[in-house]
């Protein structure tokens, strides 16, 4: 008997719309702990006067979101993968509300680095819901879904700092924390309300000398590459720091080759497509968080330097959130070009654009204008990658093991990024001028660092090029994956 086409779409109108809404959620999600991380930004220079702390301490409530956030990921994804993801990412949206309510009220130092260490437990919240996402979508939508869900690092991280200036220009600066606070609980709420739980769990045993071994390489080595330059790179506290981070991840990685369930599978993790999108992520990292440090200084500085815009903060804002909205924008372009070409394809295209875009900052900063299309570049090769980079992933690595890979390549892009800080402040120490009584970084040094992203962008390219030549497409792996259910 002939189907009639009105009852068919009638009957695949509830499972489209639900996907919708688990795809929305997520996203909703991400983007809400991603802006975490620059809700705080328009208040750095104002915090020692506010907690009544030097600038170098204050600066710990930057340090410590990120150490955390290093040390959860991986932690997070692996529980993700044994006990269940949506149970891990209610825990960590959880841990997002508690540390914003401890922030908003704070007002000593001790307490707000409490709050924002809490903060930072909250950013497995991205891996797990591209993880999620490949367990419950149907296969047409995961390509789009996930690479809306890898983009809202980027998206929250745009987004949120016009946000937080407006906010802390207009009201209370305790305001910041309780608006993240409100959209940790919304995230919560409709999560409980459509995500269901996924069947999909690997079980075992945790790994605990794992976990903290990897917890303590990590914190080694951040805390070199956030903290050397202040410390002085050739300290004592600074190598001291280094050589412990290279002993312990040497003890580390013996460990988890012997251990029956290791917390991160190294044996996986060094294939060939995973080994190389990893560091391609963190390449990209790098390269993303470059224009985060160059632009907004530009922008602020004074108008007398020569080059200096002379803009607020919520100017600022109003200039970065473009490449937010543009990395959103492209998240179903990247699906699209994954589909057709593959992933590997679309992360080289991502490259391409992104270093064309830190080449057009390199010689156009000095318009308000100019600046918007530099950053919305940048944006646009960013949503292309970062849409691409979950399908490479999933495509090599057992369903079973999709969070804890998810989770590391989250964190390679973390570890990019802190990278990207130290070696952006290296060079606008050494490249400066003076205006008036005051040093200020030199039109030379934003150059440089402009420089090194297209530098950075065109390695990404060069690693993406060794990616294996006929990626596995993840439609592919998924419905292998549920067939074996």
């Amino acid at each position: 008997m002939r189907a009639i086409p009105g009852k068919a779409e009638k009957s695949a109108a509830p499972g489209e719309d639900r996907s919708n809404l688990v795809v929305l959620v997520l996203a909703f999600a991400g983007i809400s702990v991603a802006m975490t991380q620059t809700t705080v930004i328009p208040l750095v220079p104002m915090l020692p006067g506010l907690l009544h702390a030097s600038a170098s301490d204050t600066a710990w409530a930057v340090t410590a979101t990120l150490l955390a956030g290093a040390v959860a990921t991986p932690v997070v994804g692996r529980l993700g993968d044994m006990h269940g993801k949506r149970r891990m990412l209610l825990i960590s949206l959880t841990m997002l509300i508690i540390g914003s309510v401890i922030c908003g009220m704070s007002g000593s130092l001790p307490m707000i680095v409490i709050g924002r260490v809490m903060q930072g437990l909250s950013a497995g919240v991205i891996a797990l819901g591209i993880s999620i996402m490949r367990d419950e979508l149907p296969a047409d939508r995961l390509g789009s879904a996930t690479s809306l869900m890898s983009a809202s690092l980027g998206v929250g991280g745009a987004l949120g700092l016009p946000a937080a200036a407006f906010l802390a220009e207009r009201t209370d600066w305790r305001v910041l924390f309780w608006t993240s606070a409100a959209l940790g609980a919304l995230a919560t709420v409709l999560v409980v309300t459509f995500v269901p739980e996924s069947p999909v769990r690997s079980g075992g045993r945790f790994d605990p000398l794992g976990a903290l071994g990897l917890s303590a390489g990590l914190i080694c080595l951040l805390l070199v590459v956030s903290k050397g330059a202040s410390w002085g790179w050739g300290s004592a506290t600074t190598l001291g720091l280094a050589s412990a981070g290279v002993v312990v991840f040497g003890v580390w990685g013996w460990w988890e080759l012997r251990v029956a369930a290791p917390l991160v599978d190294l044996r996986t993790i060094t294939r060939r497509q995973v080994l190389l999108t990893n560091i391609a992520s963190a390449v990209f990292g790098f390269a993303m968080f470059a224009m985060s440090l160059v632009l907004p200084q530009v922008l602020q500085l004074p108008t007398g330097t020569g080059y200096g815009l002379g803009q607020t903060m919520l100017a600022v804002g109003i200039v970065m959130a473009p490449s937010g909205l543009v990395m959103m924008a492209m998240s179903p372009v990247s699906a699209r070009t994954s589909k057709a070409r593959g992933p590997k394809v679309t992360l080289m295209i991502g490259a391409v654009v992104v270093a064309a875009g830190y080449g057009l900052g390199v010689v156009f900063l000095s318009q308000l204008w100019q600046l918007i299309v530099v950053s919305s570049i940048i944006g646009a090769g960013i949503g292309l990658a970062y849409g691409a980079m979950p399908a490479l992933i999933m495509g090599a690595v057992p369903v079973s093991e999709t969070a804890a890979a998810n989770s590391l390549n989250t964190l390679m892009r973390s570890i990019g990024t802190s990278v990207s800080s130290a070696v952006a402040g290296a060079v606008l120490a050494q490249m400066t001028t003076d205006f008036g009584p005051i040093t200020v970084p030199s039109q030379a040094g934003f150059q440089v660092i402009m420089g090194i992203g297209c530098l950075a962008a065109l390695a990404a390219l060069s690693i993406a090029a060794f990616l294996p030549g006929k990626d596995r497409p993840v439609e592919a792996v998924l419905v292998t994956a549920r067939a074996a259910r």
